[in-house]
């Protein structure tokens, strides 16, 4: 790591919370900036064991530019943005907030890049490009065309489009990581494998949206942080990097893995209505971020990754409770 002072935009979310703390513990010579405005997706618990001497938390709404202005100066050398609204189901019935965090907060951030020369990596996904027919073996690759298919993936892939721009028009020193679906710690239980964990372990029944043969590329979290720090390390400015580790798994077939698991009957689970637009099929092509880059990834081994994470929860409740708390108060208060 060639940067010293880094501010991280949604550190107390899933991904950005275990990219700081591989940070930390990767390097002891950094200060780390974490901002985020503590909405449904992220927590101070999530964090509140990492801040110290070391990593320093301001609660702020990136879309807001002169809260941002006050924390972002020639100071930082670094902006790893994770901060955006990602919860498809939320995008259909509320697209204003996606809008306003992911492009406008985006584009604030872009403008501070600019001012100040500090390199830049955004955090995208694969949803940006669509989705292929359930029967297709075609992959995602940088060259793709997007063709969003949620109001979260336009603004996503909105927002990576002004990077590409801000890069080309101001030499804004950026690069792009599009990612396939994460799961590990700290993943919030509105998510698809968190949530059938935390329904099993409180009695619930496991629900599957539609037929439950929609097939995603699954990355551990941790694997995905090592390839962000490889490609701030090693990137090229201007160039998108996919991120993934051809892990191609329907929904059907990671539920009943997680069945089987907490020692279930794969069939003790309902089927519920799918979700508009719900998309088919993911599939990422990473070989570009392997043979430029040499990523290797650690958790190659998906069974033992998801027992992993199903110990995580188990021993992990108070966390996860909080979280389902936190969501049904801001519920009922809307």
């Amino acid at each position: 790591m060639n940067y010293k002072n880094i501010v991280v935009t949604g550190g107390a979310g899933f991904i950005g919370s275990n990219f700081v703390r591989y940070l930390k513990e990767t390097y002891k010579d950094i200060q780390i900036t974490i901002l985020d405005n503590l909405t449904y997706a992220s927590s101070m618990k999530t964090i509140e064991d990492l801040l110290d001497d070391r990593v320093s938390f301001y609660k702020l709404d990136i879309a807001n530019e002169l809260a941002l202005s006050n924390y972002i100066d020639e100071g930082v050398d670094l902006i790893v943005h994770f901060a955006a609204e990602s919860f498809n189901d939320k995008s259909l019935h509320d697209t204003s907030v996606f809008v306003k965090s992911n492009i406008v907060g985006t584009h604030n951030l872009l403008e501070l890049a600019r001012k100040y020369d500090i390199r830049f990596h955004h955090i995208s996904t694969d949803e940006v490009y669509g989705d292929f027919p359930l029967e297709s073996k075609d992959k995602f690759t940088e060259k793709t065309q997007y063709n969003p298919s949620s109001p979260y993936a336009a603004t996503k892939a909105s927002a990576d489009l002004l990077v590409k721009a801000w890069v080309r028009s101001f030499g804004v020193r950026a690069t792009i990581s599009n990612c396939s679906n994460n799961y590990g710690p700290y993943q919030n239980p509105e998510k698809f494998i968190p949530r059938q964990i935390t329904n099993l372990l409180t009695g619930q029944q496991a629900v599957l949206y539609g037929a439950g043969l929609n097939i995603r590329d699954w990355i551990h979290v941790k694997d995905h942080c090592r390839a962000i720090d490889t490609i701030i390390d090693k990137g090229v400015i201007g160039e998108t990097y996919l991120i993934g580790v051809n892990n191609e798994r329907t929904n059907i077939e990671v539920l009943q893995k997680i069945l089987l698991q907490l020692g279930k009957s794969q069939e003790d689970f309902k089927y519920i209505a799918d979700r508009p637009g719900h998309d088919l099929r993911y599939g990422i092509d990473a070989s570009k971020l392997y043979t430029e880059l040499g990523f290797t990834p650690l958790y190659v081994d998906f069974d033992k990754g998801l027992q992993e994470v199903i110990c995580w929860y188990q021993d992990h409740e108070d966390w996860w409770q909080e979280m389902i708390a936190q969501k049904q108060m801001i519920n009922k208060s809307l």
